[in-house]
């Protein structure tokens, strides 16, 4: 707030300089300063310069009255400014009384929120906080890639996976994978990508992991989700970072081999997003284990939502653990801890099933009612009671960076795939339907949401096996991508119309389209995302300051912490004030002038995402510094400002995600559209942040700084929309890029295979078929009003060759099968189906 008054205070100022002196060189002197505080220096090199210029522009500058005013003060300023470089003197006057009042203001912070706060590591979101992120730091990152044995799995036992997979079998007649599919999965160790190969796992990359469940996510959301929870939060994830070399050694191969399948019980009926509130507890005791009395757990709890609870062997539980009779050590609340409890423990209630809006993957609740285990079952032993929040939140960062995130983009990816050849294909008033402007704007849409997803998927897992591990990306990720799969996912049930809606075998749509609520909601409701996690995180976690001045505030060495918050509160402050003067040059400018280091017809986009990061900051620093506390219980405020930093982040994983894939020219339309989409979005979210800042003159005075020419960016036009949506009702290298590693294999029960190969046909026959609208049927030689009619009387007038026709009528015959929709006798429907009845005949009325 200091930095944010300062520089309304310099603004002022200035602006009656501007106003009461004028003159070249006032305006020359006011330009450098602004120049200085735009470049960032460091206090002693401000004042310095400040100085010489000063003395310059007393000698040089006009001479009035007004301008003696204006002199006297820009003096007395830099007086003050020498005396702030006396460390000791500014931390008598400023920095102790300005600590005492910060620490009533400070809210307390619980042991779980720090916990929360401290885990992960910060990486690009850092930087878009700081208002001048350093570019080169995200474009050096080493482009994601496969290794020789990652990709021979995906080609091998991937591909085999999806051939095996008959999604209808699966949700609608078994309501479950079938076994010979499941055998597959143990054998070939899908449940073990994360598992060291020294255990018997595949130990692949984040980057492979994620490419695996985009391939299965594109075949059948059920299988993809049954493979995403074991590599995901769970207990191979939690042993082998926590675990002791016991626990390691006995299940680590175990569920490499399939011998042990786990899950993860969490979420409860009074603990669902607010997870650290479980109200299940483990007591420490006294009981019988094995014939023999030791000290153990009696658990008592009841979960639900748990996926692969109904055939899980081993269960990962989180408790609350007390210690009454201070077994253990003084302490009696011991806090949250995550044991392995075995499926056949005594106690133990396990097996029934969830049935999660259709889709049927393995999900039930579990109960278990003074259940005696020995506390070696805790995960890491003894030693990590009290630890499992902790645990959970390190780890749940790398969890929601992949699973979700990857089965959302393969889903859009067979989205866009399917939905660009139906569009071409699907033919209404003598037209492709993705001819239609209203079609092409939702292929337009669905094309740079998709690109948008697979960007932020790729870049952040590259930064996980780079060794980060982005705990607020991971919520940015967990909410925005599985929003735009949702979205792609809509658009694709509209373009499909009738087709999407009807179920059956030929449905390739509807049970991904049915799935996207459980992404949604798992891993964090998105509601809750948004409003509380992804800003609320990311303004301690990331801000360059905040968290240093608050470690330095409760510092419990008062000398170390003055100094300490001396530092910060200094930084901060100029932090502010530069901050403030990039926003406003910046949007006067349009950001035309920032510095980027690349070149090309995507260097705009960089320039803006500074100028953004730049006002973004300005903006955040006036809101926790005024509103403090409170900003917590301002949730839509906390969620606009969150997706102005989603946004930045996601422009910028799509920016790299172009140079990682070689500045592909046919990808430009995509990228523009992607860019000016998330621009667009982060502007109009930024404009609501302000309009609904309940301090009105200091949002006039943001708005000033970050809107001074308006609202600038539009959102993508219709021709550039055009021109995304013809790259994927097309074959062009664009299209495969885009939907690359989804499960498209040419085979008679692959749909996704089948419209690819009309599609190419498509391209070869529509010469064909305009020959036969313009020779036949508008000269009146083809009458027919169906193509089988028109194709045989085109053959026999000479318009079309026998081979044409051939080719003609085969691709027709491909595209009705395609086109196609199920229909069922009565009794084939519903799962206790009963005749219906007859309706009686009603007696015949006679008027006379």
């Amino acid at each position: 707030m200091l930095g944010a008054i300062i520089t309304l205070l310099l603004i002022a100022a200035a602006a009656y300089a501007v106003t009461q002196v004028g003159g070249v060189i006032t305006l020359l002197f006011i330009a450098a300063v602004l120049v200085l505080a735009y470049r960032r220096l460091s206090l002693l090199t401000f004042t310095a310069t400040f100085t010489v210029l000063l003395i310059a522009y007393t000698l040089l500058g006009e001479w009035s009255a007004p301008a003696g005013v204006w002199k006297g003060f820009l003096w007395v300023l830099m007086a003050a400014l020498w005396l702030l470089n006396v460390r000791p003197l500014r931390k008598a006057i400023i920095t102790r009384p300005f600590m005492k009042a910060y620490l009533k203001l400070l809210p307390p912070m619980s042991q779980t929120e720090r916990e929360a706060l401290e885990a992960g590591t910060v990486w690009w979101d850092g930087e878009l906080f700081t208002g001048a992120p350093k570019w080169p730091k995200l474009l050096s990152a080493k482009p994601p890639a496969l290794s020789a044995e990652e990709q021979a799995f995906l080609d091998g036992p991937c591909e085999e996976l999806c051939r095996m997979l008959d999604d209808w079998n699966i949700t609608h007649e078994r309501g479950d994978m079938p076994p010979h599919v499941w055998e597959f999965l143990k054998a070939k160790g899908f449940f073990a990508m994360i598992i060291p190969k020294k255990y018997g796992g595949l130990e692949f990359s984040a980057y492979a992991h994620s490419c695996v469940l985009v391939k299965i996510a594109s075949r059948s959301t059920t299988a993809s989700s049954t493979v995403a929870v074991p590599n995901s939060l769970g207990p191979a994830e939690l042993l082998n970072h926590y675990g002791t070399q016991e626990q390691k050694d006995y299940y680590l191969p175990r569920l490499a081999r399939g011998e042990e399948v786990p899950c993860f019980a969490l979420t409860g009926p009074r603990a669902g997003s607010d997870a650290a509130s479980i109200p299940d507890t483990g007591i420490v005791c006294r009981g019988m284990w094995q014939g023999r009395e030791i000290v153990g757990l009696k658990l008592n709890f009841n979960k639900r939502y748990i996926t692969l609870a109904p055939v899980a062997t081993v269960v990962g539980l989180a408790f609350r653990m007390f210690d009454p009779e201070r077994l253990l050590g003084a302490k009696a609340d011991i806090g949250i801890t995550c044991a392995l409890i075995p499926r056949n423990t005594p106690g133990v209630t396990i097996g029934r099933r969830h049935f999660p809006i259709n889709v049927p993957f393995q999900n039930g609740p579990i109960q278990g009612r003074d259940v005696f285990v020995p506390l070696d079952f805790i995960i890491g032993g003894t030693k990590m009671a009290g630890a499992g929040w902790r645990m959970l939140v390190e780890q749940l960062s790398v969890g929601r960076c992949i699973s979700l995130p990857s089965n959302a983009t393969g889903g859009s990816k067979a989205g866009v795939w399917a939905t660009g050849a139906y569009a071409r294909i699907r033919r209404q008033f003598n037209m492709p339907v993705g001819k239609f402007e209203g079609v092409e704007s939702v292929l337009a849409r669905m094309v740079g949401l998709t690109y948008t997803m697979d960007a932020a998927r790729s870049v952040t897992a590259g930064a996980i096996d780079g060794g980060e591990k982005p705990s607020v990306p991971s919520a940015m990720l967990k909410y925005h991508v599985t929003e735009m799969g949702r979205q792609v996912s809509n658009d694709a049930m509209d373009v499909h119309g009738g087709k999407g809606i009807c179920l059956g075998p030929r449905n390739y749509l509807a049970r991904g389209y049915e799935a996207i609520p459980v992404a949604i909601t798992v891993e964090g409701a998105n509601l809750l995302t948004r409003s509380l996690i992804i800003f609320g995180q990311g303004a301690v976690r990331c801000h360059p300051f905040v968290l240093r001045e608050m470690t330095a505030a409760r510092n419990p060495d008062r000398a170390k912490g003055v100094d300490d918050f001396d530092y910060a509160l200094f930084g901060h402050i100029g932090f502010t004030i530069s901050n403030a003067v990039r926003s406003l040059i910046m949007a006067l400018t349009h950001a035309r002038f920032a510095r980027v280091p690349v070149k090309g017809q995507t260097v705009r986009y960089f320039q803006h995402i500074v100028r953004f990061s730049s006002s973004f900051a300005f903006a955040v620093d006036v809101a926790m510094l005024t509103l403090g506390g409170y900003l917590k219980k301002k949730e839509n405020l906390s969620a606009r400002l969150g997706d102005v930093l989603s946004c930045m982040y996601l422009a910028s994983m799509v920016l790299k995600h172009h140079e990682n894939q070689g500045r592909q020219a046919e990808d430009l339309p995509i990228v523009e559209w992607a860019c000016r989409n998330l621009l667009y979005h982060a502007q109009e979210q930024m404009h609501g942040f302000l309009r609904n800042f309940p301090n009105r003159f200091l949002a006039a005075a943001m708005r000033f700084f970050i809107f001074p020419r308006g609202r600038t960016y539009s959102a993508p036009g219709d021709r550039l929309g055009r021109k995304v949506a013809e790259l994927v009702t097309n074959a062009t290298d664009a299209r495969e890029r885009l939907c690359h590693q989804i499960y498209w294999t040419l085979e008679p029960t692959n749909p996704l295979g089948l419209l690819q190969e009309a599609l190419l046909l498509a391209q070869t026959v529509e010469p064909i078929e305009k020959r036969i609208r313009v020779e036949g049927i508008k000269t009146g030689q083809v009458t027919a009003l169906d193509l089988p009619g028109q194709i045989q009387q085109a053959t026999a007038a000479g318009i079309i060759s026998e081979t044409e026709g051939a080719a003609l009528r085969e691709y027709d015959r491909k595209v009705m099968d395609l086109i196609s929709v199920d229909d069922f006798a009565q009794h084939e429907l519903g799962t206790k189906a009963e005749p219906i009845p007859q309706v009686p005949a009603r007696p015949s009325i006679h008027v006379a």
